[in-house]
């Protein structure tokens, strides 16, 4: 995960008032975090990031039935009248597929249903107590077990969302047979969303985290601020990094938080594209800082799917990142700063 903390330089040297103000609250399924700097602004931003969360719930929850991304699904097939928000996003969420050559899929929605994640995360049977990340047994290390709901991959179509039709007036048409899950990318795009708008609408700088999917908003002309984020693996978890982003995005995607009960077996929200199936490969978790918190969450994901391809995939595209081994040994790319312990 990757939280923002206010700087530590958080108090004017002319008066010794508070220079930052934070807030954090529940949305989206997930914890959201905002730092504003300036404490006067606190609550206008708060209000502007509400206004826009509770919009973007109602555009692409694929657990709201009255959503427009779940009447779209429904009606698989033919063209449906939506919110811009769903159709920016899903926008969004296609460049990633094809930037990525599917590695990052958005028409994964069947797969994860029948993998049980048919319902809010908070609602999911939990395991009874989850081994350490480092704990994780390899693929080959898994007991053979009678097939299963969750061990009969679902039926996935390798590039179905180039099938996915969009018309920025305003409506989506959903192939047939495919149900959109906007997941990840969806987060990653409601950070950038609020961060600029407050950004914009408000006239402070900002930094906001969305369960970890943390977007940088600058006022126009403004010399930016060191906004500090702690990395971690899951949320609770003592930061492994502290580290400074004044623009851009950051994220962490891992297969160690958001883990269920499916079928006799612990199954996570992270699936491979090509088979339909919860990712067990090199690494266990992604973090990578972007021009973007969208471009930054693809990359992260995309490194899950690739596993030991990931570190030069990333290399080719300058991107600084840290991938976590599953034995918990640490790899850093493309200038992205050193463990400390390291």
């Amino acid at each position: 995960m990757s939280t923002a903390t206010e700087p530590t330089a958080d108090r004017t040297p002319d008066t010794g008032t508070p220079a930052y103000a934070a807030a954090q609250w529940s949305a989206l399924g997930t914890y959201a975090q905002l730092v504003v700097a300036g404490p006067a602004s606190l609550d206008v931003a708060r209000a502007e990031a509400d206004r826009l969360l509770a919009a973007v719930d109602a555009a692409y929850s694929r657990f709201r039935p009255d959503s427009d991304l779940v009447r779209a699904n429904r009606a698989a097939g033919s063209w449906v009248p939506v919110h811009p928000l769903l159709v920016a996003a899903l926008t969004a969420a296609l460049a990633a597929a094809d930037e990525t050559a599917g590695l990052v899929d958005p028409t994964l929605g069947a797969a994860l249903e029948a993998l049980g994640y048919d319902r809010d995360f908070a609602e999911l049977p939990r395991p009874d107590e989850l081994p350490r990340p480092d704990q994780l047994p390899r693929p080959d290390q898994l007991p053979r077990q009678d097939p299963g709901p969750a061990s009969i991959p679902a039926a996935v179509r390798p590039g179905a969302w180039r099938e996915v039709e969009v018309d920025p007036a305003g409506a989506v048409r959903v192939p047939e047979g495919v149900v959109l899950d906007l997941g990840a990318v969806g987060k990653a795009f409601a950070a950038d969303l609020v961060a600029g708008s407050i950004a914009r609408a408000v006239g402070v700088d900002c930094v906001v985290s969305l369960g970890g999917d943390v977007a940088v908003g600058a006022v126009e002309d403004s010399p930016g601020h060191p906004w500090q984020v702690a990395v971690a693996e899951a949320p609770g978890d003592e930061p492994a990094q502290l580290l400074v982003l004044d623009r851009g995005g950051m994220a962490t995607s891992t297969t160690t938080h958001r883990r269920w009960r499916s079928g006799g077996s612990t199954v996570h929200h992270l699936l491979d594209p090509r088979t339909g199936r919860p990712v067990e490969r090199s690494w266990r978790t992604a973090s990578v800082a972007a021009a973007s918190c969208v471009a930054a969450n693809t990359a992260s994901t995309a490194s899950l799917v690739l596993g030991a391809a990931a570190p030069a995939w990333l290399a080719e595209r300058a991107l600084p990142a840290r991938l976590v081994a599953r034995d918990g040994s640490i790899t850093v790319v493309g200038g992205w700063p050193e463990d400390e312990e390291s």
